[in-house]
């Protein structure tokens, strides 16, 4: 069998980690078996529809690398691939279902509906959703009242006392009774745009799409989307429903938890390859004591038989391991170009927004090196190197004083520190650095520490920083020098 899947969100809101999820899914599964991956949009509820929906759902899918072979912005052998643009198929289907007595049209106004319900809730009944009252119209009678203009939808024909059974992949066999599912629902709305459920059904079916993988709040749904493909008379395919994605306190996955939207992870500096290589995790497991997989290692590996019944739990603090660890294999250049955007909006170059001028970007490429260990996030690179290009604020003079020294003494460390600076600055390597360092505390009977600490303050503004020997060598002797002697002129104050 040559394998179909698609992912079809509803573009009412942004793309989101469990939709991804959804979509990788799918992605990996179709690659891993040599078949097609769909994307269509299911775009019926046009309360909530927007075009700036859909424009982020390119934009986020062209940021993670993820391609669909067939889909709106690229056709395909069944376009149209947009639901809205489908709408006499569903008609047709429909109709189909009428001529078939699996249907029949609903004539009740939305106030009788509500009228139902509150009595229902007055009466503190059991019984929810359609009273079924139009089903008993005769045919005949229904036909001429929808000729003579009436309004009206179509429901589908729920066979009563029953029971729906299908097989998911990774639930296994699944029984519902009949009378659990929605009662009789709205196949075509008044307006003749379809509801999801027929619309998803008549696409799957028209589209080819072999294997459904999506997400388990969708298992509810499943027994009357297996009730319309009998209806039909068509074959199901083949569902599996994907674990939640839940919150580290057992919830679903929300804002709450913190960043969902994969615009606020992108925002946030984080690079895709972590998040689809975290994101291919959720739920899923590959090969024992590895975290670390490409793309192309995960199209390979992918199975639905990997897949976790138990919810996903997704842990913020792993995710931002896995964007450290891929930060760290990129090259100075590649790092730099990655970083530099963000950078620019902090206004590391000039004003929030300025571009870098030609040295600017070769010393902000320089820099790589000095805090590639150090980053998790993309953006926190101007922070971590503003010092390299502009002169740091002077800290209090106490933070220049080494534990159990005093300010006299710190001013002995820093000019034991002039008189490295210069040469220590045009040194090449940290060995040979620190091989005159370690020789010159020696040469004057003091702690290494203790003659470190006062310069890296005076050199960066801060105790804690890059590396001090690559940041005197990215200065250069003479800016180095100067922040010294700034430094003694406040200690000796």
């Amino acid at each position: 069998m040559s394998i179909r899947d698609r992912y079809a969100p509803s573009p009412t809101g942004l793309q989101h980690v469990g939709g991804i999820r959804t979509a990788l899914f799918n992605y990996l599964f179709a690659r891993s078996r040599g078949g097609a991956f769909v994307l269509r949009l299911e775009d019926t509820d046009r309360t909530r529809f927007d075009e700036n929906f859909v424009q982020n759902l390119y934009d986020t899918f062209d940021w993670l690398g993820i391609h669909w072979d067939e889909g709106p912005d690229i056709g395909g052998a069944f376009a149209p691939y947009v639901q809205s643009e489908r709408t006499e198929s569903y008609k047709k289907h429909a109709g189909e279902l009428l001529d078939a007595g699996r249907a029949y049209r609903c004539f009740c106004t939305p106030e009788r509906i509500e009228k139902v319900r509150k009595e229902r809730e007055a009466a503190r009944s059991s019984e929810t959703g359609y009273d079924r009252l139009c089903r008993q119209i005769p045919k005949e009678e229904a036909e001429r009242r929808a000729q003579s203009g009436e309004t009206h939808t179509v429901r589908l024909k729920i066979p009563l006392g029953e029971t729906t059974r299908f097989h998911d992949r990774l639930l296994g066999d699944i029984e519902w009774k009949n009378d659990d599912v929605n009662p009789d629902p709205v196949l075509l709305k008044s307006d003749g745009f379809p509801t999801y459920h027929l619309a998803n059904v008549v696409d799957d079916r028209s589209m080819k799409i072999t294997h459904v993988l999506r997400a388990q709040e969708w298992l509810a749904s499943t027994p009357l989307h297996v009730i319309m493909y009998n209806a039909f008379g068509w074959e199901p395919p083949e569902f599996c429903h994907l674990p939640m994605v839940m919150g580290q306190d057992g919830k679903k996955l929300s804002k709450r938890h913190g960043a969902t939207s994969i615009d606020e992870f992108r925002k946030q500096g984080y690079l895709p390859e972590a998040l689809i290589n975290y994101v291919a995790l959720l739920g899923a497991s590959y090969e024992d004591g590895r975290d670390i997989y490409s793309v192309k290692e995960l199209e390979s590996l992918f199975s639905p038989d990997k897949i976790n019944k138990a919810p996903a739990i997704f842990d913020y603090k792993k995710l931002e391991w896995f964007n450290g660890q891929y930060i760290r294999t990129k090259t100075d250049a590649e790092l730099a170009e990655l970083c530099i955007g963000y950078a620019a909006e902090a206004g590391l170059f000039g004003t929030p927004g300025d571009e870098p001028a030609k040295e600017q970007r070769e010393l902000f490429t320089a820099a790589m090196p000095l805090i590639r260990e150090r980053l998790t996030f993309l953006h926190e690179a101007a922070e971590k190197i503003t010092y390299l290009f502009r002169e740091p604020e002077l800290p209090a003079p106490e933070e220049f004083i080494p534990k159990k020294s005093d300010r006299a003494q710190t001013v002995k460390l820093l000019r034991l520190g002039a008189e490295l600076i210069r040469p220590l600055a045009l040194t090449p390597d940290d060995a040979a650095a620190e091989t005159m360092v370690k020789e010159h505390a020696e040469k004057n009977a003091v702690k290494l520490g203790d003659l470190m600490m006062p310069l890296r303050v005076a050199v960066t503004g801060s105790r804690v920083s890059p590396p001090l020997f690559g940041s005197v060598r990215l200065l250069g002797p003479e800016r180095s020098a100067t922040r010294l002697e700034r430094a003694l002129v406040l200690l000796e104050g």
